[in-house]
């Protein structure tokens, strides 16, 4: 597997041993010398001449998998049989399937779910389109669609190499939402084909997720979906990342004492996620934002050919800044990161207001780990599951999709994105918040139902719920 290893993670080595030869001591030996610790053997088969062993080794250094595969190779009558990576061996064959929700046992099972009888149900379809949602998978099922543009942060690695993050997404769906999802990750990265294929899928689905599609053709893509269907269409590496970022800020500011209209914020990194926590911050009352991007601070003052930041610069920066991101930053309450790692010094918090607020999010290597300025940093958050007040969308897309496909509606607004947020917040009482816990975990149980119940009222209040529930 090579440069497939990942130190910090577990292998499996299976050793063919050829006992006349060598000992399995002399492989154990070789491991350990080399930083490995075997955690687990399991013998595939043995006779009086040879061993087959599965050996699941913890590999805890930099460069540990290859030194202890390159000792084993080198080891009279040891030979390395193959490596598997644990995360590979979960992959093998996808990670999803579909099972059918009641057994087709005998000839009447069949003319129930198929032909002859399914043709009255195909009918009363016909007759009124709207029993798709109570009489096919379009009630619960949700597609995730990806052209694998833009990648966590592999970048442009094409739809197969995106297919692992989907199914992975699906299952999010389900564990978390019970919503069923399908992944589709389309061979065109052409905007108008992509959209058409789309359209032509929907009328299998209750709602499109979006995902892994480079700015700026995103905010293209999603707004006609969203123009010309009637199901929810959600972008959600905008508006997921821009829903749990503001529950995030709600705790934080309620912590430090700010109100948001009056909070000095600097966002660094104006593309997708950027652009849409900028819009949710806007819309939650936010008067006072500066975004900051690789040419510096976005003003009015500049005409900028991504439209984007065109209508970014119009609609934020109010006094005008101008310069870098040192500049932007002289002053400010909160830095908000969805940029690059490493780009934010301590010199830089040293200069924001008393008592800032720091959600370094870049990903895998934040803008600035928090060891390196948590001493000056009144709240610190990252994107990152070893850190704590990780900002993780899998707080925010089931249970919104669960309240969207239960009140059936037809769009995902703004106010449905502004009330998930709240709901996140409140899941942490008064008593709970603290600088190390202003967001709670993706296995909290009482998150997606919390947000589900807030998005179906702020469906119903808002007049896009074609489903009335009491909640």
């Amino acid at each position: 597997m090579g440069s497939q290893m990942t130190d910090g993670k577990t292998i499996i080595l299976r050793v063919e041993i050829d006992t006349n030869i060598a000992q399995f001591g002399r492989a154990a030996t070789a491991i350990e010398q080399a930083k490995g610790d075997i955690i687990a053997i399991d013998v595939i088969h043995t006779d009086k001449n040879k061993s087959l062993r599965d050996l699941t080794v913890k590999i805890t250094e930099n460069g540990a998998a290859e030194r202890l595969t390159s000792a084993l190779k080198a080891i009279p009558g040891i030979r390395l049989v193959h490596i598997s990576d644990r995360t590979f061996l979960l992959h093998l064959g996808g990670k999803i399937t579909i099972q059918p929700k009641t057994p087709i046992q005998n000839r009447d099972d069949l003319s129930r779910v198929y032909t002859p009888d399914v043709a009255r149900v195909c009918q009363a379809i016909f007759e009124e389109p709207s029993k798709a949602f109570t009489l096919t998978v379009k009630r619960n099922m949700v597609a995730v669609v990806s052209d694998g543009s833009a990648v966590l942060g592999l970048g442009n690695i094409g739809p197969y190499a995106a297919m692992p993050v989907m199914e992975g997404k699906a299952m999010l769906f389900k564990q978390f939402a019970d919503v069923d999802a399908f992944p589709i990750c389309l061979d065109t990265q052409d905007t108008d084909e992509i959209i058409a294929t789309i359209k032509n899928l929907a009328p299998a689905f209750g709602g499109i997720n979006l995902e892994d599609i480079s700015a700026p053709r995103c905010f293209e893509i999603e707004q006609r979906l969203r123009d010309e269907l009637d199901i929810p269409v959600f972008h959600d590496d905008q508006h997921g990342t821009a829903v749990v970022l503001y529950a995030s800020l709600l705790n934080a500011l309620k912590l430090t004492g700010r109100s948001i209209r009056d909070t000095r914020i600097v966002i660094c990194g104006i593309g997708a996620a950027g652009t849409a926590c900028t819009k949710m911050l806007l819309a939650g009352g936010a008067e006072h934002i500066v975004g900051v991007d690789r040419d510096g601070i976005l003003t009015a003052d500049k005409t900028y050919d991504n439209q984007m930041w065109q209508w970014y610069a119009d609609n934020t920066n109010p006094e005008r800044q101008s310069g870098g991101l040192a500049e932007a930053l002289s002053g400010a309450d909160v830095f908000i990161g969805v940029s690059a790692g490493g780009i934010l010094t301590r010199a830089h918090i040293e200069t924001m207001a008393k008592d800032p607020i720091v959600f370094a999010m870049a990903n895998p290597e934040p803008e600035i780990r928090p060891e390196l300025a948590e001493d000056i940093v009144a709240v610190f958050a990252t994107g990152r599951s070893d850190y704590p007040n990780q900002i993780n969308n899998v707080l925010c897309f089931p249970g919104i999709f669960r309240g969207a496909l239960d009140s059936r509606a037809t769009t995902i607004n703004e106010e449905m994105k502004l009330a998930a947020a709240e709901a996140i917040a409140s899941v942490i009482s008064d008593e709970e918040l603290s600088p190390m816990y202003i967001v709670p975990s993706v296995f909290n149980t009482r998150v997606v139902e919390e947000v589900r119940k807030r998005v179906i009222q702020a469906a119903q209040q808002s007049g896009v719920s074609r489903r009335q529930t009491r909640e």
